[in-house]
């Protein structure tokens, strides 16, 4: 009933608009008439080319004087209407068509300390952390009632969050068990890293929809176009960046880096995502020169390499097309499939192609799509929300 409400007051508003338009031709053409029988008037009595000239500017001059208010009458009376606008996918469909040179091409990195600034933090306030062992970790899950099986039907996850993998996970023999029991560990780190995207662009949202924002608001944009390296402060850019990762593409990637958590980085470092660095602390890969050359980042907790993943795929020049294309799903209301996406992370590793098409594998022979849109049983009043 609603639409259709909003549909006859907008039919009745462009009736309105056409009615007012047809008069102000009307009006014109009358006043051209009069002007003419004027200059008749004129050439009957021989009045000179001066009368003319004057009179002819002030009907110039009183034309350009009185458009502007039938225009402005127009606009405030006509056109405006008390429903809100919001320009978001306008906003969104500008940026994604952008040519070459502008957007994201013309946005510089920041420094790795300025972009992960809150991942260092999480690292500091987490260093006494204790490794739990396999077997403690599967009591801790039957107790909670944690199944992946009852996830796939639920689609609910409880939100146990562990920091650091068991070493014994490398000494399940059998693969699907090992499968299972590294993608419980993981599951509730990932989706927590989305509501914490997702309440942020929330607050994006909110923000950009308002004419005018306050300075906790500025303050808080700030921050954000630090963490997500938007230097040039644009809005649309910071839109795009500031989006989630879809489930089964972060555990089909951590899955892959760590070879479901067994490798030396993910036991030694807690890094699920084989990230590299530069200038943070890490670990050196064997094969690679002791004098230079990159290190694999390493982490306090398995919470920061998750949010530091995101953050490189969210900010990383290499992965642009990765969030055009997530941008574009969302410009189509479309969710966000980690096997379209899956085709834009051929940078993440030397192989290419070739990574791609192990990530899909992994994708589909785990049925990773199932956890896509399961949620973390929340645990505060704020995340609530979410579910």
């Amino acid at each position: 009933m609603k639409r259709r409400f909003k549909f006859f007051k907008t039919s009745y508003l462009k009736f309105r608009f056409h009615m007012f338009i047809s008069n102000l031709k009307y009006f014109f053409y009358n006043f051209q008439r009069k002007n003419l029988k004027i200059f008749r008037f004129f050439d009957q009595r021989k009045i000179g080319s001066i009368p003319r000239v004057l009179i002819s500017s002030m009907i110039i001059v009183l034309t350009f004087y009185l458009a502007p208010i039938f225009i402005d009458y127009g606009n405030k009376n006509l056109f405006n209407t008390t429903e809100f606008k919001n320009d978001s996918k306008a906003i969104l469909a500008y940026t994604l068509n952008k040519k070459s040179g502008a957007g994201e091409a013309n946005e510089k990195i920041l420094d790795e300390k300025d972009l992960l600034f809150d991942i260092f933090s999480l690292n500091d306030l987490e260093t006494d952390t204790v490794r739990l062992n396999a077997s403690t970790i599967k009591q801790l899950f039957d107790d909670t009632n944690y199944r992946l099986q009852d996830v796939r039907e639920t689609k609910l996850v409880k939100p146990v969050a562990l920091t650091l993998l068991p070493n014994e996970i490398k000494m399940i023999e059998n693969t699907k068990e090992r499968k299972e029991f590294f993608i419980q560990i993981i599951l509730p780190l990932i989706l927590q890293e989305n509501n914490n995207i997702r309440l942020d662009r929330k607050r994006l949202f909110s923000i950009i929809n308002k004419s005018n924002n306050s300075k906790l608001e500025k303050k808080w944009l700030e921050k954000k176009y630090k963490q997500y390296g938007v230097l040039s402060k644009d809005l649309s850019i910071l839109k795009i960046r500031m989006d989630e990762v879809p489930v089964s593409l972060a555990i089909a990637q951590a899955a892959k880096e760590t070879g479901w958590g067994t490798s030396r980085f993910a036991q030694e470092g807690n890094a699920l995502f084989g990230q590299w660095t530069w200038s943070g602390e890490g670990l050196k890969p064997k094969e690679a020169d002791e004098d230079k050359g990159h290190k694999v980042m390493k982490f306090n907790v398995l919470q920061a390499s998750v949010r530091a993943y995101q953050r490189n795929l969210n900010t990383h020049k290499s992965y642009e097309n990765f969030r055009l294309a997530r941008a574009e799903l969302r410009d189509r209301g479309k969710p966000l499939d980690s096997i379209i996406l899956s085709k834009f992370l051929d940078n993440y590793a030397e192989t290419g192609e070739k990574y791609v098409e192990v990530l899909q594998k992994i994708i589909k022979q785990n049925n990773l799509k199932d956890f896509d849109d399961s949620k973390l049983l929340p645990s505060s009043k704020e995340l609530e929300s979410l579910i």
